[in-house]
């Protein structure tokens, strides 16, 4: 199933091959910039990265991977300028933050929506409910929801092997917050990994398999999985461009976040000048990632509320998916 022409899914595809695996450009412990994170942002990031060396090509930038909540641990006790984030910043990574004095600018840079896949051999499952979801991965199903006719009675009476992002993993907060109903909440006899490609390769070898994961990591696989529509209770919805900027893929809709180290800014003009660049460019580009772009309005707004140097987060350490992001940031540049 496509969510989009194959010119594009085939480049998202081709990039992301390319970015995918570590940075092997940059790994100076005195790099220039030092970026950690999210995997899920990780390309986008690596991309940015990449476009900003064709023409600063002494510019050292270190990025990588550890998760969501893996890299807010380095960021909060200033060992790293960026941390990419697939979720906002926590109250106790916030706490954190303080306590090492270590101020921060959070600025989105894209849209993302959180994909439920199956092996392209699953010629029963097509679609799936929220209400599904939920009863498949809340705490009491280990164990006890253990076969595809439990979660729906036409499907068949086969085992379901579970796969998705983990604990370390921003993603994996979004999506037990939001379909659970609880952060860090869920089922955990699941195969979960913080390595997108580790769980590309389990689902496409397992016709029994389901998972989640950004979508990104499905355009770049396309031919390997198959993406499911999501009802909310309006019908089953693709996660594809329009739907994610019509907002009807819904809970499963969320934006992407770079954390900047102010002090670091203030000390790093390499870093300034790779920030000014990554948001001034990313719009135009980011599609080739598999991600999504922010609205012209959001991206301005979030460009002029990095210019400002605003520190702090729009969402006061919790997780909200009530406002959309130009709401967010409106609100947050009325109040300072």
């Amino acid at each position: 199933m496509s969510l989009g022409t194959p010119s594009f899914v085939l480049l998202a595809a081709a990039l992301l091959t390319i970015a995918c695996g570590q940075d092997d450009v940059a790994r100076a412990v005195d790099a220039d910039i030092r970026a950690d994170g999210s995997s899920t942002v990780y390309p986008i990031t690596s991309e940015a990265a990449r476009r900003y060396r064709r023409t600063n090509r002494q510019a050292s930038i270190d990025v990588r991977f550890s998760g969501t909540t893996g890299g807010f641990g380095p960021f909060c006790a200033g060992e790293t300028d960026i941390s990419d984030a697939s979720r906002p910043i926590n109250a106790d990574e916030m706490m954190a933050c303080a306590k090492n004095s270590v101020e921060f600018i959070e600025v989105p840079i894209a849209m993302d929506a959180v994909a439920i896949v199956v092996h392209p051999d699953n010629d029963w499952a097509r679609d799936i409910t929220i209400d599904e979801l939920r009863a498949l991965w809340s705490p009491a199903a280990a164990g006890t929801i253990t076969t595809w006719r439990q979660v729906r009675s036409d499907w068949p009476d086969r085992p379901i092997h579970l796969f998705g992002r983990g604990q370390d993993s921003g993603t994996y907060d979004y999506f037990t917050g939001v379909i659970v109903g609880e952060i860090r909440s869920s089922r955990m006899d699941y195969t979960a990994s913080e390595d997108i490609q580790e769980l590309v390769a389990g689902i496409s070898a397992d016709p029994e398999a389901l998972g989640f994961f950004g979508v990104g990591a499905y355009f770049s696989n396309w031919e390997a999985l198959e993406v499911l529509r999501v009802d909310s209770g309006s019908g089953p919805v693709l996660p594809n461009l329009q739907a994610v900027q019509a907002g009807t893929y819904q809970p499963l809709t969320r934006p992407l976040f770079l954390y900047i180290n102010a002090r670091a800014l203030a000390d790093n003009d390499v870093l300034e000048d790779f920030v000014l660049a990554y948001l001034d460019g990313v719009r135009d580009w980011v599609v080739h990632t598999g991600y999504m772009p922010l609205s012209q309005e959001a991206s301005d707004l979030a460009l002029s509320h990095f210019r400002a140097r605003r520190v702090g987060s729009f969402y006061a350490g919790k997780l909200s998916t009530d406002e959309s992001i130009e709401a967010v940031l409106i609100r947050a540049a009325g109040s300072s």
